[in-house]
């Protein structure tokens, strides 16, 4: 694989480009920061759809999601079923989402022409080689329920990782991992004996994101955050917006070497 993801191919280009207008709905969002699509194979290799709510800070700056704490919970979680590259994440937000407007932005999940964008990116993602789809959170899961293509496939709905409910994401997750074991070959690379989830969410189960799946020149640290969930105060994530809010910031924090 190259050392880093070179960018979207067609047909995935062109339908990034025709993302529909999140003006009426700018409200919700973030949305000067404009939007982030995916992280993973768009070559048709994935075995694996991970589909989860929306970008954050980390993604943002990555300008490819589920990069952050989230994303490297996924990332270990992918890892415990031998996948090393075989995966592809999507949203169902291509904004950043407010996390108190998580309720209300039903009508932009079942706008005609954005159920549509979506369900065209999720379409394209259908290749002969997915054989699961996993929802991570509601709204990643209602934005599943109104795509047609998840027949055939495995579709396993589980807690978001950045859930404050970490015995029901610990149980719904070891779970998960029991049941996909089953049915998601692995990568060559891979390996299908790492512990799955014990009673807490350890540092074990957190995996960098690989460099195979960032744009060239970002720091090599990026996707990376074991320094800082470690370091005290603990930093969960490198990017973080201020207190309060403005809507246009940014905070980057290199970690400390």
């Amino acid at each position: 694989m190259p050392a880093y993801d070179p960018g979207p191919p067609e047909p995935f280009h062109s339908r990034f480009d025709a993302l529909p207008d999140y003006e009426p709905f700018r409200s919700h969002f973030w949305f000067d920061w404009g939007p982030v699509f995916y992280r993973g194979r768009l070559d048709g290799t994935a075995r694996v759809l991970c589909v989860a709510s929306d970008p954050g800070p980390t993604e943002r700056l990555a300008g490819r999601t589920l990069v952050g704490d989230a994303g490297q919970r996924v990332q270990g979680f992918l890892a415990k079923l031998g996948l090393t590259r075989s995966y592809l994440c999507l949203n169902a937000f291509a904004y950043a989402l407010f996390p108190s407007h998580g309720f209300s932005v039903g009508p932009v999940l079942n706008d005609p022409g954005h159920l549509a964008w979506r369900n065209g990116v999720f379409d394209l993602a259908r290749s002969p080689s997915l054989v699961a789809v996993i929802a991570f959170g509601r709204l990643a899961r209602e934005a599943l329920d109104l795509w047609p293509g998840t027949a055939g496939l495995t579709v396993v709905e589980i807690a978001h990782p950045s859930s404050r409910d970490a015995t029901r994401l610990l149980d719904e997750w070891r779970a998960a991992i029991v049941q996909l074991r089953q049915v998601v070959p692995p990568d060559p690379d891979g390996n299908v004996a790492l512990p799955n989830y014990g009673a807490k969410f350890l540092e074990r189960d957190y995996a960098p994101i690989p460099r195979h799946d960032l744009p060239f020149g970002v720091p090599s640290w990026l996707g990376d955050d074991a320094a800082g969930r470690q370091g005290t105060p603990r930093r969960n994530n490198s990017v973080s917006r201020p207190s309060p809010d403005d809507r246009h910031t940014l905070i980057w924090r290199a970690p400390e070497t």
